[in-house]
């Protein structure tokens, strides 16, 4: 599979918020936008600015849900991984203020981005890379693993700074090689492989258990984000005895590698002990999800 390469800048200013997987992205020539597949189409800011969403990856959430609901993981890895993303991309010095709010020195890099297309909330969702691209602008190029790891999404894989996350329209060879450098993280238990506890299990008390910079626990993003959702509804004191008649009403769908069939609602692959742990089955890189 082909993808689409767009040459421009990334560029982080004027309240701009960029985390371990998502940054803002100018291209050369804003009318590139318009090549990029998907139903819904990307508008752009006036300066031709738009979100890139980091394929195959999900890093630890520095801000998450709506004022005055806005939550965020432990954020040393959460930090860690948004720092990583702008380093990589040669930004020199990163300056956030409390509410996230990231300048950068320089104000903006040169940079292109490989894309399949744009997901459901208007977002270009692709690989971002530095240096001479492949193939000029606008054009559409294959991508073997040479190229791939040229990218941040697998730099931040091989650093354990973000979990692999995969959707069905990604290549299966392009998810086998993220799965390696994930698999090289694990094993070496670096970044948040250090501390993880998705199939461990989690004991959730209330937000701070997820939440505390000290105390917190490192779980897949994924997990946290509906953990989030469903405490918002909780109360102070909550009981998670119906969190997974939750999950199965948000209807998530992903097909896991040995059985190849649809699942609808994480219910299947998340396990709830009266004591109010809550932990997941199976590893986050043999879950393919369905694109919406």
């Amino acid at each position: 599979m082909a993808m689409l390469l767009i040459r421009g800048r990334f560029k982080v200013e004027g309240g701009a918020k960029p985390d371990g997987d998502t940054l803002p992205f100018i291209p050369d020539d804003v009318d590139d936008w318009k090549l990029v597949p998907g139903d819904t189409p990307i508008v752009p800011k006036a300066d031709g600015r738009a979100s890139i969403r980091l394929e195959g990856i999900d890093a630890l959430e520095t801000h998450y849900g709506e004022e005055p609901h806005v939550e965020h993981q432990p954020r040393g890895l959460a930090h860690a991984a948004a720092d990583q993303l702008l380093k990589f991309l040669d930004f020199k010095t990163v300056l956030r203020d409390d509410d996230e709010t990231v300048a950068t020195v320089p104000d903006s890099v040169p940079g292109w981005i490989l894309t399949r297309g744009a997901d459901t909330y208007g977002r270009c969702v692709g690989f971002v890379g530095k240096g001479t691209p492949p193939v000029h602008s606008g054009y559409w190029t294959g991508v073997d693993e040479d190229l791939l790891k040229r990218t941040a999404n697998h730099r931040l894989l091989l650093l354990g700074l973000a979990y692999p996350t995969f959707y069905s329209g990604l290549p299966f060879h392009l998810r086998e090689l993220l799965a390696e450098a994930a698999e090289k993280a694990i094993a070496s238990e670096v970044g948040v492989w250090k501390v993880d506890r998705t199939l461990d299990g989690v004991k959730v008390l209330g937000m701070a258990s997820l939440t505390d910079n000290k105390t917190g626990v490192v779980i897949l993003p994924k997990l946290f984000r509906r953990l989030k959702d469903y405490l918002d509804f909780a109360g102070p004191a909550p009981s998670l005895a119906c969190f997974r008649a939750f999950l199965a009403g948000a209807q998530d769908e992903y097909r896991l590698p040995d059985s190849g069939r649809l699942h609808r609602g994480l219910h299947h692959i998340v396990e709830v002990t009266t004591d109010n742990t809550v932990k997941m089955t199976r590893p986050c890189k043999d879950i393919v999800f369905v694109e919406k």
